[in-house]
């Protein structure tokens, strides 16, 4: 009994390593509502709940954290929306005292975008992002670089395969 516990137990990573389509579809089905209904309850700190923060936010907020102070257009390249839509965003932001925006000395046409240096807003931020992050790195830390890769560039064609969709 104890040499079958053995064997099932070593087999199990090569079973989840060879999933045909449809039991990953499957898996991926059932997993990711849950993923996303979990980061919606994920508690916006009490500072920003004023705020009225949606997930696009927390996408531009993470990229000022991970990238620091950036162009407008930088940031709508790298969330993939029109620099209009970054503006405004930024604009909402700005008002709310979480971001500013101010003019690049070496090209005033550009603005570029950063954190709040306020002590409190940047914690607040910090830890609405934290338990995300930590999740994200306790999963990434236990791949190579390479499945890194190949997990990021399918769950980035997977939203461009649900964009497509009628």
């Amino acid at each position: 009994m104890a040499d079958l516990e053995v064997e099932e137990m070593s087999e199990e990573p090569d079973a989840r390593s060879r999933l045909t389509t449809e039991e990953a579809v499957r898996a991926m089905l059932v997993t990711l509502p849950r993923l996303v209904s979990r980061a919606k309850r994920a508690p916006v700190p009490e500072q920003l709940r004023s705020l009225r923060l949606a997930p696009r936010h927390l996408s531009l907020l993470s990229c000022l954290i991970f990238d620091g102070p950036t162009s407008v257009k930088d940031l709508a390249a790298r969330l993939e929306v029109a620099p209009t839509t970054v503006s405004l965003m930024v604009s909402d932001l700005q008002r709310e005292g979480v971001v500013e925006r101010r003019s690049d000395p070496d090209d005033r046409r550009r603005s570029i975008v950063s954190l709040t240096e306020d002590p409190t807003t940047r914690a607040a931020i910090d830890a609405w992002l934290a338990s995300g992050a930590r999740a994200w790195r306790k999963v990434f830390d236990d791949l190579s670089p390479q499945e890194r890769a190949t997990f990021v560039h399918a769950i980035q064609r997977y939203e461009e395969a649900v964009a497509e969709a009628p």
